[in-house]
């Protein structure tokens, strides 16, 4: 069975790399890119369709903020990226936002930005999966009829791509993101020089549709409110900015300067990107609500039920393209792939700073250690079932899912941006090299700049879609708060427990005052014998055999099989009316305990081991369980003394051929070398009879 798992595991993730080939998974800036920035990337496919309709609302006539927003979100785009500049060289060992603040902030603030990072990277799965899976739908019905099951399916044929490490998986997801990027760039630009240069009159889809509006002419606040909640839906751009400065410690050396040269690369074509299209969406005509069936309205009526609605950069590649046409496919098939695999960029961050936080003990330690493949691979599978669970919860809605995003990432931006400040104030404190002082100086300014603007934009997201389903990723990042505080508290505890005091520990060098060992019988065979001849060559002070009575025939049997074979060792029954085991013994080591508290009762429990899982399952598990509750018994030693039948003596010689076996080719025939006493080298060959342990 273990061959078998073994076999399947390695079909899956690809052979076991050895520690010290870590080096070479450590990822250049043109395979960093894909890497750690489709996510952002991946938000032109969305982000200018949530702007749009979110100005819907007020009609038409409010598409013409539309350049006004996309000013305000570019510019943001390009403050956080140049925050995060300064972050990645000040903080290169990959805490990112969780590292800057609580190294000046404290641990408090700490945990604040680890639960929103945790949080918005398991809906960065959840929403990008479950908006590729609508783009698809489009255009295979089957996934239309299983959006659920197909997104679920597709969150973990990720985690398995990424489980193979992450050199490997980037160079899978290279391909995809750069023809994405060529699309839309090349969408752009054939777009622009059209209608600037060939003057053609392009349309898309919805040009001569109508867009109804669900509330009267706004003013005043209400048109603020408005446009600063479409300017909150367009801050989705910015998600997986900061996923990079939690990535540095993937990045081939110099890792600082790598990472923030990625980060201007993503930074500029995200917002050349988002704003181009924005632009065309505008110069085409396109048409957005967010209830299209009511309020998009065709030939002055409704557009019902039935009507889909296409996602902006379908509508401006058909109209820059024509609908159908060649191009027109490349985009639409290179934007569903792009959608899943914008999950990539929290495969890649959220088991990163889950070892970090493993590490700083606020996590279980099991997420610290590298998986076969050098991947932080506990993590990897943690993220895909929230992100599972997520999915399955919202039925892959990705219009319910994004409501709940972009809280957790301007949480993190504020909190970190708030930290670099005092960073810089520390070291000024400090410095005294003029040119040094200037550079920090300007460092200080724009990290304040990126925590006042993304402070601000924080509170923006938090009252105008507060009521739209934020509340829920409130309640996320509380629960992750909660968890690592707890956890923290307990490995604290234990470690208090475990520590040795400062001077030297005679209390726990002590000796008991005796042992009292105890060997439990359940009839008189093989493994019995082992167990009394291991335990009386022990030494104890009292050494007693023990039996539950259960049956009274076979307690009788045992008791005459006993005198009959003239075993030296005292036999005791504790007597079992409702004919459990597990608890007369417990109960039995409790009353020595309780007699004599100094005393160490060490209890031998004799097993016999079968060579095959399945034969487990005839033998009841008594051992184990009482192994299990005497665990919690202080002052208790439990030994298990093995007995081998036949068939695990079988196992362990398969095993053995299993080791020594060679694939052809694998092993050279003939001299190797000069010859020694004796003779030619060449294979070595041992007898299965020779007697000697493996």
């Amino acid at each position: 069975m273990s061959k078998l798992t073994d076999v399947s595991k390695r079909i899956l993730i690809g052979s076991a790399l050895r520690s010290d080939r870590l080096t070479q998974t450590l990822l250049p800036k043109r395979i960093a890119l894909p890497v750690f920035a489709s996510d952002p990337l991946s938000s032109v496919a969305y982000a200018p369709g949530e702007v749009l309709m979110v100005l819907s609302i007020a009609g038409f006539s409010a598409y013409r903020f539309g350049p006004w927003i996309t000013l305000a979100v570019v510019v943001l785009l390009f403050v956080v990226v140049a925050s995060y500049r300064q972050n990645v060289r000040a903080y290169p060992s990959g805490g990112g936002d969780y590292e800057v603040a609580t190294a000046n902030l404290g641990p408090r603030a700490g945990l604040t930005v680890a639960g929103a990072l945790l949080v918005d990277y398991v809906l960065t799965v959840a929403v990008s999966v479950a908006a590729g899976v609508e783009n698809l739908a489009s255009a295979i019905p089957f996934v239309s009829e299983n959006k659920t099951g197909t997104a679920v399916a597709v969150i973990a044929l990720l985690a398995v791509l990424n489980l193979r490490g992450v050199r490997e998986s980037g160079t899978i997801f290279a391909a995809p993101t750069y023809l994405f990027v060529a699309c839309v760039l090349g969408t752009i630009v054939w777009g622009a020089f059209r209608g600037l240069v060939l003057g053609d009159e392009m349309s898309a889809p919805s040009a001569g549709y109508e867009v109804g509006a669900e509330t009267a002419e706004l003013t005043g606040f209400a048109l603020l409110f408005l446009l600063l909640r479409a300017f909150s839906s367009g801050c989705a751009a910015l998600t997986g900015v900061g996923a990079i400065s939690n990535g540095v410690p993937a990045f081939r050396r110099p890792k600082s300067r790598n990472a923030a040269t990625t980060l201007a690369l993503m930074g500029a074509l995200a917002a050349t990107m988002f704003g181009g299209i924005i632009a065309l969406a505008l110069a085409t005509g396109v048409k957005m609500s967010e209830t299209p069936a009511t309020d998009i309205l065709i030939d002055g009526r409704p557009a019902g039920p039935d009507y889909h609605q296409d996602p902006v950069i379908a509508q401006v590649s058909a109209a820059v393209f024509g609908n159908g046409s060649l191009p027109f496919l490349l985009v639409a098939a290179a934007t569903a792939l792009i959608l899943f695999l914008a999950a990539n960029t929290a495969y890649n961050g959220f088991p990163v700073l889950g070892s970090i936080l493993a590490q700083d003990r606020y996590l279980p330690r099991q997420l610290h250690t590298r998986g076969d493949r050098l991947a932080f691979s506990n993590g990897i599978v943690l993220l895909a079932v929230f992100a599972g669970v997520l999915v399955y919860a919202y039925d892959a809605d990705s219009t319910r899912l994004i409501q709940l995003y972009i809280v957790g990432v301007f949480v993190s931006f504020t909190f970190s941006q708030t930290g670099m400040v005092r960073h810089w104030n520390r070291h000024l404190a400090q410095e005294t090299d003029p040119a040094a002082r200037r550079r920090m100086m300007r460092s200080r300014a724009i990290n304040a700049f990126g925590a006042f603007f993304t402070g601000l934009v924080l509170v923006v997201v938090l009252v105008t879609k507060f009521s739209h389903g934020a509340w829920v990723a409130l309640i996320g990042m509380a629960l992750f708060y909660a968890m690592m505080t707890a956890i923290r508290r307990h490995y604290d505890r234990v470690a208090e427990e475990l520590a040795l005091p400062a001077e030297a520990g005679r209390e726990e060098m002590a000796r008991p005052s005796r042992v009292h060992s105890i060997v439990l019988v359940s009839k008189v065979h093989r493994p019995t014998l082992r167990a009394l001849a291991y335990a009386k060559m022990m030494r104890s002070d009292v050494l007693e055999a023990l039996s539950v009575n259960v049956d009274p025939e076979e307690t009788r049997a045992l008791f005459e099989e006993w005198s009959r074979r003239g075993l030296d060792i005292p036999l005791k029954t504790l007597d079992s009316p409702y004919r459990e085991v597990t608890r007369p013994v417990v109960e039995y080591v409790k009353d020595l305990r309780r007699s004599s508290p100094r005393a160490v009762v060490s209890v031998y429990i004799p097993e016999y081991v079968v060579g095959h899982w399945y034969e487990q399952l005839l033998h009841n598990q008594s051992a184990l369980r009482l192994k299990g509750r005497l665990l919690f018994t202080p002052g208790v030693m439990v030994t298990s003394v093995p007995y081998q039948l036949e068939s695990s003596e079988r196992a362990r010689l398969r095993a053995r051929r299993r080791s020594e076996w060679s694939a052809p080719g694998a092993v050279r025939r003939g001299p190797a070398g000069p010859a020694g006493p004796a003779g030619p080298a060449g294979p070595a060959v041992r007898g299965e009879g020779d007697g000697r342990e493996e």
